[in-house]
């Protein structure tokens, strides 16, 4: 049996049927290339007729002067990105943008330096062990552990297993420990410290006692000096949406008027009888009668019609009374813990001590609870949840989110089918006809196909979670957006990764079982042989989302399209067309995250079974991170800050790449008998789990909550000291051990300040991540310039309203309509005014084609901007 372990390998040693691994790489590399070049060039020729799809951070007013991306003369109007993005570091999205955007654009090149290293650790050592391992696969199998046939060649894998799966524990555990420093020093160290949301903590399941403002010091502390109640006010919610809705359409009823007295007006009939210069009040009666909206109340065509402008006036002061009337008469009653109770404390200390206290002896009362919200991340229809339904709710939420992820296995299953046509045509006689298409037509099935239906079935699973936990009670987007973010993990890495993988390798398995049955013995080396077969997938999987997907994110065609044809079709008012030009592109970290990790996880996993998919990996990251670059400088406006949450997840996530590593090095070191080897490989997984469980231990509480100390010095300190003294700083230098010894060994300065100072901040986090040494980091940056006077003096006012449910507070819409040449416009205003309707028509009008502009660059015109407060 122990000369069956040796040989076992060669004893298959016909050529594999059907191998069109290199041609499917080809065939998937050509086409997607070709794509993409074509749509860089199509992004460079039109992107300067758009700039509120392509440039919008460089002029938008909706994005205050200081936070826009510095843009080029317009000489330079094709290129001009080029340049900018190659002088802006990407420390000036932590500084311009927020905290999660600099940490996206950090793990991207995290994962690219882990890829880039792990190509030169692995294929100098490994690539050479396969290819002369003394196994018969062909093309770029013969560089994969496939190849390997000889027990004793098994311990370079495991050798490098220890070697590159020990940096990847290090890069992530030292990663975790920079961003604790940073967060610190971030939050603590700037403006954002004093704002009122970093002062404020959410409890939900509130009983009656903490709604009301005599128990305030008793629940949450002497720290406590402000609180907004949250009850129900579903129905008066449903009054005010309904209220916005009618606002829509009369503007939407106005503008149609405006638009048919205009046409009136410069018809000849109307001229010969009002003069040369008509207006809209010259207009003969019977003229204005006849162009004014009419509906019906009912569907039925005998209904009485209406004057629309009128009944809508009237349907919207009614909404008015009743808003008014339900505001007058809500009151807090007993919620039997139904509610919600926001808590303004003095000092950002003291919010961070109150959120990590119990407050409540009662079993569930003021739990969970959340600091740091910003009053627009609140989901309002879900602080009102009785806490045991809200406990069912999320267990059904991640029942419907497992079962979804299950019966995604069988399209994922398909897709890792398709990716092995050849070897099923060669053994399935009802796919035989398969044998007779073109080489070029296999390869772009088995290559190209199967990448692309990976992506398309990816491409809406974050939304469906998204909706799914939004439904069942989650109270804010930000804690909505990091549960999606931890079950699309799980997606991608059992669809996208392991599913595909088993039935891609499981398929070329099950083929050639049938010719292996009569050798039993043969059937574990042909498994540990052919299951690594199926890093030819990924190979191409990285081709087409390094060159296609990127150079679309790019291109962002899809935004594109649908402005110019909502612009066109549908957008009719000047807040449709506001709306429309205003509304940036954001980005939802729940579902980029995940995908980008899932890369990560692929490439580790793979490193020592196929080093060749590091490359490809890392080729493939390197095109998303231009493409992302260019988006968050030049398009993207994010709409959640996790403050740096998300971030700490996917440093996280990436264990898992480790961990399928080693499972799958000591299964096929198993099937190869490989003692050694295997022993080596179940040491370093034991002691995997032992590093995961030990960081998870200790650093947790830090990633979760600031340290009491640090915040209360941040509050009490002289902010006029130096951040650092020379005495600190000095015993912060002095206290590398690599610095040190590159003094002890003389290094010439330039070579220390490019060599040995990078490695030391690499390798050292505990000296260079600390809050003091990240404090100077964050206010030495080039594009510093965060001021004190950023944080508002907040009204009285506006702290009243700040966390008040914004259908207790928000008034009715003004009505916008657009000035036209008659004076229609300004009759309908007048109107309006009448009727105790608010209505303008400043910053809008119609030109002389009745086509509806306003003023994009003077948005402080428009009447419906208006300067959102920085809670």
């Amino acid at each position: 049996m122990a000369s069956m372990a040796d040989t076992g390998w060669e004893a298959m040693e016909a050529k594999p049927k059907g191998s069109a691994s290199l041609a499917a790489v080809i065939s998937a590399f050509v086409p997607t290339w070709a794509t993409g070049l074509v749509f860089v060039a199509i992004f460079i020729l039109i992107r300067h007729r758009y700039p509120n799809i392509y440039a919008p951070r460089t002029f938008m007013g909706t994005i205050p002067q200081r936070d826009r991306t510095p843009s080029a003369s317009a000489s330079q109007a094709y290129f001009d990105w080029v340049h900018t993005m190659s002088k802006l570091s990407d420390k000036f999205l932590l500084y311009h943008h927020s905290l999660d955007t600099y940490l996206y654009m950090r793990f991207l090149r995290t994962i690219i330096f882990i890829c880039i290293v792990g190509c030169c650790l692995t294929w100098p050592v490994l690539m050479p062990v396969n290819a002369a391992g003394g196994g018969t696969s062909t093309q770029i199998d013969k560089i994969g552990i496939g190849n390997v046939s000889k027990k004793s060649y098994l311990y370079a894998h495991a050798v490098m297993a220890w070697v590159f799966l020990g940096f990847v524990m290090f890069t992530i555990a030292r990663e975790r420990i920079w961003l604790i420093g940073l967060r610190q020093a971030w939050t603590l160290s700037t403006s954002d410290a004093k704002r009122l949301s970093s002062r404020t903590v959410l409890y939900l399941s509130a009983p009656r006692d903490a709604l009301e403002e005599s128990n305030m010091h008793r629940l949450f502390g002497d720290g406590a000096v402000r609180i907004w109640p949250v009850t129900q006010a579903e129905a008066l919610e449903t009054l005010v949406s309904e209220r916005s809705s009618l606002v829509g359409k009369l503007e939407g009823a106005e503008m149609a008027l405006i638009r048919k007295a205009n046409k009136k007006g410069a018809s000849k009939n109307v001229r010969s009888q009002v003069g040369d210069e008509p207006t809209y009040d010259s207009l003969p009666d019977a003229v204005k009668k006849s162009i004014r909206p009419m509906h019906r109340l009912k569907f039925s065509p005998a209904s009485e019609k209406v004057d629309s402008i009128e009944w809508l006036r009237e349907q919207i002061k009614d909404k008015e009374g009743q808003i008014e009337e339900m505001r007058a008469s809500y009151k807090i009653e007993n919620p039997h813990g139904a509610a919600a109770v926001f808590v303004e404390f003095r000092t950002h200390a003291d919010a961070q001590r109150a959120s990590q206290q119990v407050a409540s002896s009662n079993l569930l009362a003021l739990t969970p609870r959340y600091a740091g919200v910003l009053p627009k991340d609140v989901i309002w229809d879900n602080l009102t949840i009785p806490p045991a339904r809200r406990i069912s709710q999320e267990g059904i939420a991640h029942a419907i989110v497992i079962a979804s992820i299950v019966f995604w296995s069988i399209p994922s299953g398909f897709v890792g089918l398709v990716s092995n046509i050849s070897y099923l045509a060669e053994n399935f006689e009802w796919l035989s006809f398969l044998k007779n298409l073109p080489e070029p037509l296999i390869g772009l099935l088995s290559g190209l196909l199967p990448p692309l239906l990976t992506s398309l079935l990816s491409k809406y699973v974050p939304n469906l979670y998204r909706y799914i936990f939004k439904s069942f009670g989650a109270p804010t987007t930000v804690a909505n957006e990091i549960k999606v973010q931890k079950w699309f993990q799980v997606y991608q890495v059992t669809q996208v990764f392991l599913v595909t993988a088993v039935f891609s390798g499981a398929a070329t398995v099950a083929s050639q079982l049938i010719e292996g049955i009569q050798d039993p013995a043969s059937i574990p080396a042909l498994l540990a042989r052919q299951l690594p077969k199926s890093s030819n997938y990924y190979l191409t999987y990285f081709i087409i989302q390094g060159t296609t997907s990127a150079t679309d994110n790019l291109l962002n065609y899809s935004d594109l399209l649908q402005y110019l044809f909502f612009d066109y079709f549908f957008d009719k008012t000047p807040r449709q067309k506001f709306t429309r030009y205003t509304s940036m592109k954001g980005i939802t970290w729940g579902k980029v995250f995940p995908k980008f990790a899932n890369f990560a996880i692929i490439a580790i996993a793979y490193s020592c079974i196929a080093p060749l998919v590091l490359g490809f990996a890392g080729i493939g990251l390197g095109l998303y991170y231009f493409s992302y670059r260019y988006n968050l400088l030049y398009v993207i406006q994010p709409k959640i800050d996790t403050k740096g949450q998300a971030y700490t997840l996917a440093l996280q996530h990436l264990l898992t790449g480790v961990y399928i590593a080693e499972l799958a090095l000591i299964g096929i070191f198993g099937l190869s008998k490989a003692t050694g080897p295997s022993i080596m490989l179940a040491v370093l997984f034991i002691v995997t789990i032992l590093y995961n469980v030990l960081m998870n231990k200790y650093l947790s509480p830090l990633e979760k909550f600031l340290p009491s100390d640090l915040a209360s010095a941040s509050e009490e300190g002289d902010e006029s000291t130096p951040l650092l003294s020379g005495a600190e700083e000095g015993r912060s230098q002095m206290s590398s051990h690599i610095q040190r010894l590159g003094q002890r060994a003389h290094v010439p300065s330039h070579v220390s300040q490019h060599v040995v100072d990078p490695t030391a901040r690499f390798f050292e986090p505990h000296v260079f991540a600390t809050y003091e040494s990240m404090k100077t980091w964050v206010h030495s940056g080039d594009h510093y310039d965060i001021e004190e006077d950023e944080v508002p003096e907040y009204k009285e006012e506006q702290l009243k309203k700040a966390y008040l449910n914004p259908a207790l507070t928000s008034p009715t819409p003004l009505i916008w309509l657009a000035r036209d040449g008659m004076g229609a416009s300004k009759s309908e205003v007048q109107e309006n005014g009448e009727r105790g309707l608010k209505a303008s028509d400043e910053g809008a009008w119609i030109d002389e084609k009745g086509r509806v502009k306003w003023s994009v660059q003077e948005i402080g015109k428009v009447p419906v901007w208006k300067q959102g407060v920085k809670y």
